[in-house]
């Protein structure tokens, strides 16, 4: 057993003050507020809830800093996939581990503390099965294990290079599977997980450009009651091609083909019609914004306003990796709004309303339920939660009820002193207690990768 006790805590129904928590076995047992501390109680002054990073492509981490080049005929998502695709060839299942491990420490410093890994670089180099089909899926297991994040995989479903089951590219054999072989992956990857303590197994059907109507109906149908996680929209080159295939936009296609529910996530529905966002909203599917990656591709900005209107729920995740960090995610996806729609702070909504609790408390509500977990710190749930330092800049003399807005807009992850996860300390001063040994593996590995 381990009790906390903490000056401010933000529980799901807002913040509350002397608060004392119990662990027991990495879960919260009790929550009591108005508390008194006791003599063996850990002292913190200021608890929130780990974020959930919804959607993650561990692996690029290795390529941050090496795709900012111009090339000659201008450049776009199209252009940076063809280099990712090169990238790859090399990389062996400990490799991958070294690079997702350093991501996650990453994650979990900035106040991630579970992730969804969207993880399709399943065969060897030369697109062959491993003998083991969860062979590079082990390899992220392995980087969530050492690393401490919590881990929900998503192992993706990839047939197809565009709409009508046109046929996989070169560049594509590490990703494709047929049916059968996708259920071996599966089935092997949920033996691997039993090994870590609070794991989730989903399904992602990469995109409708690689996945034919028939297998997306099957992979909904096998996910059962576990997440369902599905690229869509990103780019205004895929609405195109999709109308070219079926005469529909891709979410608009998605929702009248699909039982798209509350355990799905769709990630970055970028382009829609006003009648696809308010359709999407009302289906209760999360969506996946990832507004450091979506910037960095030029992909476009998310029609948040008129989604949220409609009731819609959103977590946020870091994509590419090209920068990971939970707070600055939060409050790019608010600039991309106000640069949008020349407006302040938007996603409050409500006058009155402090923005960045609202962008805070949301992410951490859409993020749980796209990762398939309990949110926030309520007994029950996994006691992921971070504590902040009250004597950065930012932060200092601030009512609890903006401390929120002093993180997300003016200290960032430099506010951050612990980052607990299932009841351990795995940060401390900022920094993650197994950062030097992990970072000195990546190095090597990025050293290897890039001879």
């Amino acid at each position: 057993m381990t009790s906390l006790f903490f000056d401010h805590a933000l529980l799901p129904e807002g913040w509350a003050g002397d608060v004392r928590m119990v662990l027991h076995d990495g879960a919260i047992a009790s929550i009591e507020q108005g508390a008194t501390p006791q003599e063996q109680d850990v002292r913190h002054a200021v608890a929130l809830p780990g974020l959930p990073n919804l959607h993650s492509h561990a692996f690029q981490r290795a390529m941050a800093g090496l795709t900012e080049v111009r090339g000659p005929a201008g450049d776009s998502f199209w252009t940076w996939r063809d280099l990712m695709y090169r990238f790859v060839d090399r990389m062996a299942p400990d490799d991958i581990a070294a690079i997702a491990a350093l991501a996650y420490v990453e994650m979990i410093e900035s106040g991630f503390t579970r992730v969804g890994e969207f993880h399709y670089l399943h065969h060897a180099p030369d697109g062959a099965p491993y003998a083991n089909p969860a062979e590079t899926s082990l390899a992220i297991m392995a980087a969530a294990t050492e690393s401490g994040i919590g881990l929900t995989l998503l192992p993706v479903f990839y047939a197809w290079s565009g709409f009508g089951a046109q046929p996989p590219s070169e560049g594509q054999r590490r990703f494709t599977h047929d049916l059968d072989g996708f259920a071996r992956l599966r089935e092997a990857a949920i033996t691997g997980a039993r090994n870590l303590p609070d794991a989730v197994v989903g399904v992602a059907p990469h995109s409708l450009r690689a996945v034919a109507p028939d297998e997306l109906a099957l992979l909904a149908r096998i996910a059962g009651h576990n997440p369902v996680h599905i690229h869509i929209a990103e780019q205004q080159k895929e609405v195109t091609d999709c109308i070219a295939w079926c005469g529909q936009r891709p979410v608009e296609w998605l929702l009248d083909h699909a039982p798209v529910g509350i355990r799905w996530c769709l990630v970055h529905a970028t382009h829609m019609t006003e009648d696809e966002t308010r359709a999407m909203a009302a289906s209760g599917a999360v969506a996946g914004l990832c507004p450091i990656t979506e910037a960095n591709l030029g992909d476009g900005i998310f029609p948040a306003e008129p989604f949220l209107d409609a009731g819609g729920v959103y977590g946020v995740g870091s994509d590419s990796n090209v920068r990971i960090d939970a707070t600055e995610e939060l409050r790019l996806l608010e600039y991309g709004q106000r640069l949008g729609l020349q407006q302040r702070n938007v996603l409050a909504r409500e006058a009155g309303v402090s923005t960045g609790n609202r962008l805070y408390r949301e992410a951490v509500a859409g993020g749980a339920q796209a990762l398939g977990v309990v949110a926030g710190l309520r007994a029950g749930a996994s006691a992921d939660f971070v504590t902040l330092n009250l004597a950065h800049p930012s932060l200092a003399y601030r009512p609890v009820e903006r401390l929120l807005d002093g993180l997300i807009f003016g200290a960032g992850r430099e506010a951050i002193d612990t980052v607990w996860r299932r009841g351990v300390q795995m940060v401390s001063g900022g920094r993650h207690r197994a950062r030097d040994a992990i970072a000195t593996r990546y190095r090597r590995t990025l050293e290897k990768l890039t001879a």
